[in-house]
């Protein structure tokens, strides 16, 4: 079986020129910096980053243990739980695991990027002229 191919010379010079220009536009790109949005301006923000913070600060991290063990245990120790009881001791496990391990990934992982300050991207040459700077007028 033979594989027969027909591009015609225009066509072949067009696909060319459309892989150079990819990647003379990925050559050429800038850097793309992550940065944090500043919001703020809605009424309902400052209570939403409050429930934030006490949803992943330390205390939700031990009350999250706390809630794992206590379920656990209600469900291995209670025996014929009814529907209802048995369905609260699973939200509760839920959430508890839900929050432990958003406490655990963003511990292993951060919390979202790190911007450097603009002192460490200079270079060392600028660095060293600035610290040329300061030690003339000492002597």
């Amino acid at each position: 079986m033979r594989i027969i191919t027909s591009f015609s010379r225009g066509t072949s010079s067009i696909l060319a020129f459309a892989c150079l220009l990819a990647v003379f536009f990925l050559a050429v790109s800038g850097q793309a910096h992550a940065s944090e949005g500043i919001g703020g301006t809605l009424p309902y923000e400052s209570w939403l980053m409050n429930l934030r913070n006490s949803v992943t600060g330390p205390v939700a991290f031990t009350l999250s243990m706390v809630g794992i063990v206590v379920a656990g245990g209600a469900l291995v120790m209670g025996g014929d739980l009814s529907g209802f009881f048995r369905t609260l001791v699973f939200i509760v496990l839920v959430l508890a695991f839900l929050v432990g391990a958003q406490n655990m990934m963003s511990n292993f992982f951060g919390r979202g990027a790190e911007i450097a300050a603009n002192e460490a991207v200079e270079s060392p040459g600028i660095a060293a002229a600035k610290a040329g700077e300061g030690s003339h007028g000492a002597a």
